[in-house]
């Protein structure tokens, strides 16, 4: 028997970057996201965000993880049209595998996200993710 499980930190926004997701149900959008990660064997360890994005640190078994992330944006996006009708997330999004050595320090960072975003952009932000983890991009799709 194999014994195997991911940690990943991952980052999708709202359609457009626009400030869609409510203050009043925010954490509820969260406790959903975190729903379906355990509908998919995972553990939800951190999500946060803000009005505009989301970013979770999860640790899941192996999957077919483009459409356990289909499930995550679509099965979301659903629940979230009751709250906001106009919600979407964009087409695409980081994830990011993570060393379980820097788990506590990914999950702080999640956990304060207001705080971070004080003082970086959402675009800033991903930028810097997509450059620290070597993932190679087109800046023409990057936003779509």
């Amino acid at each position: 028997m194999s014994h195997t499980r991911f940690l990943y930190h991952i980052v999708f926004r709202t359609k457009g970057g626009k400030p869609l997701i409510g203050a009043s149900w925010e954490s509820e959008m969260h406790k959903y996201l975190g729903g379906i990660v355990k509908g998919w064997k995972g553990i939800a360890i951190e999500i946060n965000g803000m009005p505009d994005h989301v970013h979770l640190l999860i640790f899941i078994v192996p999957c077919d993880f483009p459409a356990f992330m289909r499930e995550l944006k679509a099965g979301s996006s659903k629940w979230a049209k009751r709250h906001n009708p106009n919600f979407a997330w964009q087409r695409r999004y980081g994830a990011f595998t993570v060393s379980p050595s820097v788990a506590d320090k990914v999950r702080a960072y999640i956990r304060n996200q207001k705080n971070h975003h004080a003082g970086q952009s959402f675009e800033d932000e991903y930028l810097e993710l997509l450059e620290k983890h070597s993932v190679e991009f087109d800046r023409q799709y990057l936003w779509d």
